[in-house]
Parts: structure tokens; C-alpha cells; sequence
């Protein structure tokens, strides 16, 4: 047996059009476009570095502890590092607001009482000054510049007055605290 070969001839332009069906059978196809991304951020604050929208600590006045026979108690609005700070988004103008408490109107001799809960009041006022002369109302707002984004400062200051015939206990009162931005 003999092998036979067989050959092949091929014109030049024979083998052009078979390379290129091979060239284009393997070649890659690119095809481009994008990818959207957002983010949307709203206002926001903190107070006291804590975030939220309701039942929020701004912090709180506590008079100490004197006898039943003192005349003044003086004390300051603390959260937990000081001072009650707000930090709100830049561009927002805060203001605090306020409200009523627990026991207004209930004592002479201040707008607000602490109560011992057995109808015994101690009356009291809260200042925007340590000097206590700049009176913060019942709806009182302070309003704070213009956030940059950094923590700001909110001094309130309250004023416990004494009067004769206050039984020792403990006395308390809420206020209701509103921030807009």
C-alpha cells in the first residue's frame, strides 16, 4: 500500500479571504456604557453627639443638694461631655426651643417648679446668661449661627429660689425641648 498525498493549491487571494474569516470569528467585541451613582443626604443633628427625632437627651439642670432652709440654687444645663451641644448639617440655621415643663406656674416667685410629687414646689426660672439676667420664657427660642457643620455651644442656666416652709425631699421637673433646622 501506498500512501497518497493529495495537494492543495491555494491562490493568493484564496488564502486573504480564509485568514480573515478566521481573524474575525475570533476577534473580541467591545461595547462600553456607565454606571449612574447616587447619594442623597438630608439635614440632620446632633445633640449631645447623639442622633435621632424624638425623645432626645439635651441634657440636664441639676441644683444639687441644699437644705430645706436655702434661698438660692443656681446650676447649669449639662449633656455628657458639658455644655448641651447641637451639631446640625452645614448651611442649616438651628434653634432651640423651650417648652413648658411639668410644674409651671405652680410656685411664686419663678415661671417653672420642681415638684416633690406631695404638692410641695420649689420655684425656678432658666437664663441664656450665667448672670441670670437674659430671662428664657416658657416657648423661648435660642436660635445658633449658621452651621458649618461643627458642634455649637448652648448655655442655659437655671436659678432655684427658695421659700419658708419647703419639706426636705427630692424635687424634679421635666421640659420639653424642641431643635428645628
Amino acid at each position: 500500500m501506498h500512501a497518497r498525498f493529495v495537494r492543495t493549491v491555494l491562490s493568493l487571494p484564496a488564502l486573504a479571504l480564509l485568514a480573515s474569516l478566521t481573524t474575525s470569528a475570533q476577534a473580541a467585541t467591545t461595547v462600553t456604557g456607565q454606571i449612574t451613582s447616587t447619594l442623597v443626604l438630608t439635614s440632620s443633628c446632633l445633640v449631645n453627639g447623639v442622633a435621632g427625632s424624638s425623645a432626645l437627651n439635651f441634657g440636664a439642670l441639676n441644683f444639687g443638694t441644699a437644705t430645706s432652709l436655702f434661698t438660692e440654687a443656681d446650676a447649669q444645663v449639662l449633656g455628657s461631655g458639658g455644655a448641651l451641644s447641637i451639631q446640625c448639617s452645614s448651611g442649616t440655621t438651628p434653634t432651640v426651643k423651650v417648652r413648658a415643663g411639668a410644674h409651671d406656674g405652680q410656685s411664686s416667685g419663678g415661671t417653672r417648679a420642681l415638684a416633690d410629687g406631695l404638692g410641695n414646689f420649689v420655684p425656678y426660672d432658666l437664663y441664656t446668661d450665667s448672670d441670670h439676667s437674659q430671662l428664657l420664657a416658657i416657648d423661648g427660642v435660642i436660635t445658633l449661627l449658621a452651621s458649618s457643620g461643627a458642634a455649637q455651644t448652648v448655655n442655659i442656666y437655671g436659678k432655684a429660689v427658695g421659700k419658708a416652709g419647703l419639706p426636705a425631699g427630692t424635687y424634679t421637673d421635666t421640659v420639653a425641648v424642641e431643635l428645628t433646622f
